[in-house]
């Protein structure tokens, strides 16, 4: 594995169990499709940061450029994960941490190629 997938994994990480967290703290106050949108948002800034920093840091991009990729990026993963997420907890009904668990893998790949491959281009 090269260093550039190894710390998008723990970056990756970080920003998931950031998610997880924020979900976890919300979600007896709030529906859980906008528990999940918070903890998005904050596991965003987390994910940014670091793949900037440590994951991509050769990137030939700005941060302003990179920032404006990896939003969408980012909002395309999210819709992807909430989208798995729905269907699973009011489809399947699901608990609803194990399905915004498996809606964040099952999102994080098309995360990763979008980041490899556009948003932070080398």
């Amino acid at each position: 594995m090269s260093r550039s997938g190894l710390w998008f994994l723990l970056v990756g990480g970080a920003a998931a169990l950031t998610h997880l967290l924020v979900f976890a703290a919300v979600a007896h106050a709030l529906w859980p499709e906008l528990a999940n949108a918070l903890g998005f948002a904050v596991a965003f800034c987390v994910s940014f940061v670091g793949h900037r920093l440590l994951s991509f840091q050769d990137a030939a991009t700005s941060v302003r450029h990179s920032l404006g990729r990896f939003a969408v990026t980012a909002v395309l993963g999210f819709g992807s994960n909430e989208l798995v997420f729905v269907a699973l907890l009011r489809g399947l009904l699901w608990p609803s941490l194990a399905a915004l668990f498996v809606a964040m893998v099952a999102a994080a790949t098309q995360t990763y190629v979008l980041s490899r491959h556009w948003a932070f281009r080398r």
